[in-house]
């Protein structure tokens, strides 16, 4: 089973949370939504490990997309929004009456020409005064006409915010203490309270949503659960009579959450017969009957029925947990089941901000969350994984002068994780069975993973892990203007990070069955004959540490009123992670690969190489300076239409994380190997775990001069108004990723091959950093601005992205990570794995009582009847990710399976009827040779997905408004799948395996005063 991790992140503009972001992962037909809480903070539950595309939008803002590594314990990510010009964000409003933003003509500056040039964007003027940070642009209008001087003229604009006038200068939006009350004719309503806040509550239950769908067409049980978010926020100045008398202002968040999401999943599981030994109704791929050869005799077993007393006690005791097949698919699989997900969240936000003086604000946060994962898999066990954060800042600001400003920032954060098995302090299934050499420990207590080559379900369960996860950081950033056209930034950080880790990587063990003893692996099974087995486990307890240094320097330069430039550069430097006891284990390796010797951290010289090795036991790169320029001109002086231009290079900053675990788990200081069952070294479920003599048992190394990866990125965009207010976008993104990771087995060659050098070390994963990457993207939206009510958006995006780099997630030791031949890594090189040709995106939302002809002037029972109601839509239709064939077989010499690719008959792909590919286009490589069959040359399904939601705002009095809305995921309930199998002579290959979720509502009611 895949592994999954919850994915955490804050969304900022100038260092302040920003509630209500909408946040979009993306990774091939799936998609998971979430939105900012009041501290600015998503999180993104039980992403499948792998690279998402995060997308970040919020009205008023620029969009911000990027790729995001997931694995466990991915650093939080940061994003830092630009707030759009006002004229962007008020194209298509009525001509304002005073004429203030007429004052601002410098062109629409985006994310390439300012927020990412060189680093954060200073802390601006939504942090002042009690100023709360989710109002918009107006929160600096004509009342206050004397800009901050920490505000950049460009980002808001001088007057601007006070371009929706209706009655002479009143502000009509009255989102900014400093504006007057909303006015509309002579109708001005009371003072507005100083405190603020609001309640929600959510829910939804299974009964309202559909049922999970079906493989077979039979229907399937709906699980029952009960979903509900509880939503509670306060704000305003603190005052305590005869105390406190202009004391901080003051914002307090609660939330508490229940969700539940449910998948379909088919899998084939052994049938009755076959767990007593009778296989005379085991048909392969083809329709033919299994035969099975006796390992002991050479000769076919009577009838395909081994005998019982021929199976071992130990497979007996691990099909018990195989559940029973419930339906019948005619051999291509017996089984589905619900997969379940319960998620459980409990979070507290609060923030503080006392301005000292005219010159000098101090502001403070702090944040407590945590969440937990209850998951049901394929063979009903729940595991469990517990989440918990601790987030405080401080921030203090100073201003020397009209034009200059400086802040500095501490910051401590703490997540811890932990994972328990269903397993774990439970039932000893390894130990009950038989199976000796794996951790007996009762925390890591389970079944050892089965790996299957024809299909069957392979058993697994998830692995107990605590991991605590602290950074302590420090920085400082200065603004300067220079009363002209330069707005300055420079400023650096330094974090301390601290890694606490309890957990092993493969402490129960693993075992593949591949049928190379008796031409079937259930078989294989059934006698205790595995074809390779692995584990590691000892030195559990790990405390990594490092630190992270940058600096930058931004120039944000508005050369005239039609040609802006932001350029800049930053400098970031990782120190690759030490352990605090120097419990890191490398491989010093000859040249060639023709000898290793393991290198324990502060044994400084290598033992064949004699070179010298820092504890980290890697070399720093310390090279990471990236230019960074954006620009944007209006070419016709008036005209709306707008050219954008961006450069950057970007550096992956989260690699050594992976890199570190692996190499804490290794041999002289654990128990840890991957082996090929062989004449010398015979396997069986019994006693699997034994390191023969004479091998390689460490099972990774890096390659010292390993340099961190970059990306040259760089954008050019068209934009221009159209009549209706419409607006339409060209765009061509384009980057080129270097230095990435590869991981290929030395000294490995293909089976039925000779060994090219019988005394050259084996086993073991090597990890390099020459891998490259491109991607170009085209992207065409139009975008309606929001007119008598209605809005929308449609982009279209045609992307093509290839890379050479297996192990562009991370460092790894599944197959899908490792190059099929370790002398031909430019054979690794075809689509990547997030590589989506088509997607098409449209989004489209009315509200009644906007505008004239929206309703806004209508009265009496009508008007209270038609006003306050918001229709929403969203549609996501896509092309499916790239897949590669696989052929289950042990690399000779090695323990793992899973790299080597399947053979392309010529046959075409094109799927016959049930089928997303053709089984007869592919087969298993020919003897002597690898797969000829590309890596990732299978399309996986299509992915398409309609959300529609309604609501509507009642308004009570001057203060208090009432929010109700009901949601539908998948409103159609169309059936779409998350997955295929691509294991070549299984009988599911090209079949569907997983099925995204069906029709989900939830409804909500939110009081506000």
């Amino acid at each position: 089973m895949r592994a999954a991790s919850d994915h955490y992140g804050q969304v900022t503009i100038g260092g302040v949370p920003i509630p209500g972001a909408t946040v979009t992962a993306t990774h091939g037909d799936q998609q998971v939504v979430a939105v900012t809480d009041q501290r600015g903070v998503y999180r993104l539950a039980e992403l499948a490990d792998g690279v998402w595309t995060v997308r970040v939008e919020m009205l008023g803002f620029s969009t911000l997309q990027r790729d995001v590594t997931i694995v466990a314990d991915t650093p939080a990510s940061t994003w830092e929004l630009t707030l759009l010009p006002f004229e962007e964000i008020t194209r298509g409003l009525p001509t304002p009456v005073s004429g203030a933003a007429a004052k601002t003509d410098n062109p629409i500056t985006t994310r390439a020409a300012k927020g990412t040039a060189a680093g954060p964007r200073p802390q601006r003027g939504f942090q002042r005064a009690g100023v709360n940070p989710s109002t918009t642009a107006s929160a600096v209008t004509t009342n206050d006409a004397r800009r901050f001087p920490d505000e950049p003229s460009g980002d808001l604009g001088m007057g601007a915010a006070d371009g929706f006038v209706i009655n002479g200068s009143v502000n009509n939006s009255a989102a900014s203490p400093f504006a007057q009350l909303r006015a509309f004719g002579n109708n001005r309503p009371g003072q507005r309270s100083l405190y603020n806040g609001g309640v929600a509550v959510l829910g939804g239950n299974s009964a309202w949503d559909a049922r999970p769908f079906s493989f077979s067409g039979h229907q399937n049980a709906k699980p029952s659960y009960t979903d509900l978010h509880l939503v509670g926020n306060f704000g305003g100045p603190l005052k305590i009579p005869r105390l406190i008398r202009n004391g901080p202002q003051l914002f307090v968040g609660v939330q508490r959450t229940a969700d539940t999401s449910a998948a379909t999943q088919s899998a084939l599981m052994p049938t009755a017969l076959e767990r007593l030994g009778d296989l005379s109704q085991t048909r392969d791929v083809a329709g033919r009957a299994v035969q099975v050869i006796d390992p002991l005799t050479g000769l076919p077993f009577p009838g395909n029925v081994i005998p019982q007393e021929r199976i071992t006690p130990q497979a007996a005791a691990l099909l018990a947990y195989y559940p029973q097949s419930n339906l019948n698919a005619s051999g291509r699989f017996n089984y589905q089941a619900p997969v379940l997900s319960n998620i459980r969240q409990d979070s507290f936000q609060s923030r503080l901000t006392q301005p000292l003086n005219t010159r000098n604000q101090l502001s403070g946060t702090f944040a407590y969350q945590r969440t937990r994962t209850d998951t049901t898999g394929l063979f009903g066990f729940e595991d469990s994984n517990d989440v918990s954060g601790v987030d405080a800042a401080a921030n203090w600001s100073h201003r020397f002068s009209q034009f200059l400003s400086l802040r500095l920032r501490y910051q401590f954060t703490r997540l811890t994780t932990e994972v328990t098995p269903y397993f774990s302090n439970r039932t000893n299934v390894s130990g009950e069975a038989g199976i000796a050499g794996n951790a007996q420990d009762p925390v890591n207590w389970g079944p050892p993973s089965l790996i299957f080559a024809s299909g069957i379900a392979g058993l697994s369960d998830a692995l107990y892990a605590f991991t605590r996860s602290q950074t302590n950081g420090w920085s400082a950033e200065t603004f300067w203007s220079t009363r002209g056209r330069h707005n300055i930034t420079f400023g650096g950080d330094v974090r301390r990070h601290h890694i606490d880790i309890l957990s092993q990587q493969d402490p129960r063990g693993t075992f593949a069955f591949t049928g190379a003893a008796t031409g079937s692996d259930l078989a294989d099974f059934l006698l205790g004959v595995p074809s390779t087995s692995s584990i590691a486990f000892g030195n559990a307890d790990k405390y990594l540490r490092a630190s992270s240094y940058d600096a930058y320097v931004s120039d944000d330069w508005r050369v005239s009123p039609t040609l802006t430039v932001n350029a800049g550069v930053r400098w970031e430097y990782e120190a690759p992670i030490t352990e605090q006891f120097g419990r890191l284990v490398n491989l010093d390796i000859a040249p060639g690969f023709t000898g290793v010797a393991p290198l324990v951290a502060r044994e400084s010289v290598g033992a064949l190489t004699g070179r010298r090795y820092s504890d980290s036991l890697l070399r720093p790169d310390k090279g990471g300076i990236q230019p960074r320029v954006g620009v944007s001109w209006r070419p016709v002086a008036g005209s709306s239409l707008v050219i954008r231009g961006g450069y950057g290079i970007y550096r992956n900053t989260s690699v050594y994380q992976s890199i570190a675990t692996l190499l804490a788990q290794q041999p002289p200081l654990s128990t840890t190997f991957s082996v090929e069952n062989s004449v010398m070294n015979p396997l069986t479920l019994a006693n699997g775990f034994v390191a023969p003599a004479g091998i390689t048992t460490n099972t990774f190394a890096v390659d010292p001069d390993f340099h961190v990866g970059y990306a040259h990125n760089w954008q050019l965009s068209i934009q221009r108004d159209l009549p209706h207010s419409l607006n339409v976008m060209a765009t061509y993104l384009g980057s080129r990723g270097s230095r990435l990771m590869q991981q290929f087995l030395p000294n490995t060659f293909p089976s039925g091959a000779p060994n090219p050098c019988p005394a050259c070390p084996s086993g073991f994963v090597y990890l390099t950093s020459n891998g490259s990457s491109s991607r170009h993207a085209g992207q065409f939206q139009v975008r309606r601005r929001l007119r008598n009510g209605l809005t929308a958006t449609v982009q279209y995006t045609l992307s093509k992205a290839v890379d050479n780099a297996s192990a562009f997630g991370g460092a790894s030791l599944a197959g899908a990570a490792i190059a099929q031949d370790w002398r031909n890594l430019d054979a690794e090189r075809g689509p990547s794995n997030f590589d989506q040709r088509h997607l098409l995106t449209a989004q489209f939302e009315y509200t009644t009582g906007v505008g004239v002809s929206g309703g806004a002037l209508t009265n009496g029972l009508k008007g209270s009847f038609w006003k306050g109601w918001t229709f929403l839509s969203q549609l996501t239709a896509g092309s499916g990710l790239p897949l590669t064939p696989v052929y289950l077989t042990p690399v000779p010499g090695t323990g793992f399976t899973g790299t080597v690719r399947a053979d392309a008959t010529g046959a075409p792909a094109d799927a016959p009827s049930g089928f997303y590919l053709n089984p007869a286009a592919y087969a298993p490589p020919a003897p002597g040779h690898w797969g000829t069959a590309g890596r990732n040359s299978v399309t996986g399904p299509a992915q398409f997905l309609l959300n529609t939601g309604i609501g509507r705002t009642i308004p009570s009095g001057n203060r208090l408004s009432v929010d109700w809305r009901i949601d539908a995921t998948n409103v159609l309930n169309g059936v779409t799948y998350a997955s295929i199998n691509t294991i070549v002579v299984s009988p599911q290959f090209g079949l569907p395996n997983r099925a995204n979720p069906m029709r989900k509502l939830q409804t909500s009611l939110r009081v506000r005063f």
